[in-house]
């Protein structure tokens, strides 16, 4: 079997999307002749912890851990609630404290690409020693932290070993990256970074085509597409709450608050007394403050069930009992290419997806072109209203339901087979 050596900073027991897409590659790719190493700190600092993905690691997967050096951990013993929000990339736009902004400048100019970057050194000397005696042909990186990227760059320099950077998401235009409160001096160096990285690899892998296009303007190397996805054998009749449950599973941050269906929930609310007996609004995962306020703006606050973090195994259930799964992104420009990992298992669970966006928006396509719901910019008003008033009625007739077509090309062994197909 051909070895490939996978350098990641996220991995069991760290929770949240980050993890998913190289956990599931790692347990398929030896179905398709491909041997994965893994190389993972040996003492990260995770915001989020999973300890059920733990139960996931294959059985006899090889894994290589070397300690890292965090400054999160000093920053903490200031402000362990926003060093968390932070280090998650939950960065408040308003309302912010002079320690927060200084956390912020200092985030951002002195921890260049990230504050991971203290992995590099001790990283590239142990593996040096590692590729050499193991005779590796393949490294693989995976960002962010793409800090991460910066190890495989020195690893190729040194070596003979062909190098794939995998990018989970953009560097340089990703939304929270405007937020680090950066000097001229410090985009330059990012900038830089970013294009030694792009022009450096043999091989580029994004997971959205906005993404992929973003970088063919910046490096001729040659570009892949492998989205994210799920891995469920799920074919629908979990026992549906009674209730008409809008659900939303992960982080709902800053600026991803569709007051345009907050008003709409109202307006049906007010209007209809069966709607207003049967609506359930579940919030699993954080909360921002801005769309709290929105909620209790639109006086939905009796319809709010907020969950808080749960594993990765209760949140396919609660996908799977939803009436109706929630998919929210920022209305801009620079998110349009962004495309969250849970919209494959909110695919996978069968239900339907009321996905509210900017316009040309990737992860919307990929919901229509499936069939798995229905798409609304932030400005849609009397359209979202008649759908949901088509919805609920289905619902209150036991036929709520969507008829997806063509998903299984977003399954993790499919995908991980074009990635063999790459190795």
């Amino acid at each position: 079997m051909k070895r490939v050596l996978i350098i990641t900073y996220y991995w069991p027991p760290a929770g949240g999307p980050g993890v998913q897409r190289w956990l599931k590659f790692v347990k398929y790719l030896p179905d398709f002749g491909i041997d994965p190493i893994v190389f993972i700190p040996e003492n990260p600092h995770y915001p989020i912890q999973d300890n059920s993905l733990l139960d996931e690691v294959p059985n006899g997967a090889v894994i290589h851990r070397k300690p890292i050096f965090e400054p999160y951990r000093f920053a903490e013993i200031l402000s362990p609630k926003k060093t968390k929000r932070i280090s998650s990339g939950i960065i408040r736009t308003k309302n912010q404290s002079t320690l927060e902004k200084a956390m912020l400048w200092v985030r951002g100019n002195f921890f260049i690409p990230d504050a991971r970057k203290y992995w590099i050194k001790p990283s590239v000397s142990y593996l040096s020693e590692f590729i050499e005696k193991e005779d590796i042909k393949t490294v693989i990186t995976t960002g962010p932290p793409h800090s991460v990227h910066l190890i495989g760059q020195q690893l190729r320099l040194k070596h003979q070993v062909k190098w794939i950077a995998d990018f989970r998401d953009p560097w340089t235009s990703i939304g929270y990256h405007k937020k680090l409160r950066l000097t001229k001096s410090s985009q330059k160096k990012h900038r830089a970074l970013e294009r030694s990285v792009l022009n450096g690899a043999d091989v580029l892998i994004t997971t959205s085509n906005t993404t992929r296009k973003e970088f063919q303007a910046l490096t001729d190397r040659p570009i892949e597409l492998i989205t994210n996805g799920f891995d469920s054998d799920y074919a629908g009749g979990a026992d549906m709450d009674d209730k008409f449950t809008i659900s939303h599973i992960g982080s709902l941050l800053t600026g991803r608050n569709p007051k345009n269906l907050w008003k709409v929930l109202s307006e049906m609310a007010r209007e209809n007394e069966i709607f207003r007996a049967e609506l359930q609004l579940e919030f699993i995962g954080v909360v921002s403050e801005d769309v709290m306020d929105s909620l209790y703006k639109y006086e939905l606050a009796p319809y709010i069930r907020l969950k808080g973090y749960v594993s990765h195994a209760q949140a396919l259930r609660r996908q799977q009992r939803a009436q109706i799964l929630l998919l929210v992104e920022i209305d801009s420009e620079e998110t349009k290419g962004i495309i969250p990992g849970k919209l494959f298992e909110y695919m996978a669970a069968r239900r339907p997806i009321l996905a509210v966006g900017p316009k040309d928006w990737e992860a919307g396509t990929i919901i229509l072109e499936t069939n798995t719901g229905q798409v609304f910019s932030y400005k849609d008003h009397s359209r979202l209203k008649n759908v949901l008033l088509e919805w609920f009625a289905a619902y209150r007739q036991g036929k709520l339901k969507v008829v997806s077509k063509d998903i299984e090309k977003y399954s993790r062994k499919a995908l991980t087979q074009q990635l063999a197909e790459y190795l």
